[in-house]
């Protein structure tokens, strides 16, 4: 049975959302306090938090702030990386990267590698990106712990404004049996990743037995459209959207290996 945060989520749901995004001006550096310059990034923009608000972060902002990054001049790729490379035209230090990476090989097929990562997370390369970092000399990873990045950045902004807010740590995934890419949640402090609907009755008196939102990957999604890989924009503030508070965590995104039908 859906609770009632859940119930309450639902019946906002169909009134305005707004989402704002946040530019940021140069990088972010390691050791950096990522909330005091998305602060004054949301000042000098002229906006503001408001209790209830949803941030989300893009995950390469809080990989940099926590030293993430790996010089790619000190990789050196094993021969079967080398060769794997060569045959399809990668780079052999991303490669190896990615492998250092992962818990596991999910298929390695025609010049694409699938991995779970150490997290948990089913992604290409382990989530190792070359992209949006500094033109090639490092890559940088996923966060050691994005649920614990997600909750640290929201201690640290409530404790500046005096709000609750949820956050989200988002990065880019692809699908199965989908082309594109979409944002997924990776990190979530402060609310529920999921809302539970099965128990609820639809409009038509029938009782729903496998419904299941993952809120967060939608708030992650809705984020993409104005956090875009271009728009040096990775950060936005989703407002208006409700959400049951909480102490989630993206943890309860992945799919357990019993009921995963793929595994």
């Amino acid at each position: 049975m859906a609770s009632g945060s859940a119930r309450h989520a639902e019946k906002r749901a169909a009134g305005e959302v707004r989402i704002l995004p946040i530019a940021v001006s140069g990088e972010i550096r390691s050791g950096e306090s990522l909330s005091t310059r998305l602060l004054a990034a949301v000042q000098s923009l002229g906006l503001g938090f408001q209790d209830g608000d949803i941030l989300v972060v893009k995950h390469k902002i809080v990989s940099k702030a926590e030293g993430a990054l790996v010089a790619l001049d000190e990789i050196r790729p094993s021969k079967a990386s080398r060769v794997w490379a060569r045959r399809y035209r990668l780079d052999a230090r991303v490669s190896e990267l990615a492998l250092r990476e992962s818990r596991r090989i999910v298929r390695r097929k025609r010049g694409v590698l699938i991995t779970e990562t150490k997290h948990g997370f089913v992604c290409a390369n382990s989530g190792v990106d070359v992209s949006n970092v500094d033109g090639g000399r490092h890559a940088v990873l996923l966060p050691v712990n994005p649920d614990r990045s997600a909750a640290q950045l929201r201690r640290e902004l409530k404790k500046q404004l005096g709000i609750k807010i949820a956050v989200i740590v988002s990065d880019s995934f692809g699908r199965p049996w989908r082309e594109g890419l979409t944002e997924v949640a990776i990190g979530v402090a402060g609310m529920q990743p999921l809302v539970d609907y099965r128990g609820r009755r639809d409009p038509h008196g029938y009782s729903l037995h496998a419904t299941v939102d993952a809120v967060a990957d939608e708030l992650a999604c809705a984020a993409g459209l104005v956090c875009g890989k271009l728009a040096g924009t990775p950060a936005c503030i989703i407002r208006g959207s409700a959400y049951a508070r909480g102490n989630g965590g993206a943890r309860k995104l992945i799919r357990p290996a019993k009921t995963d039908l793929f595994r």
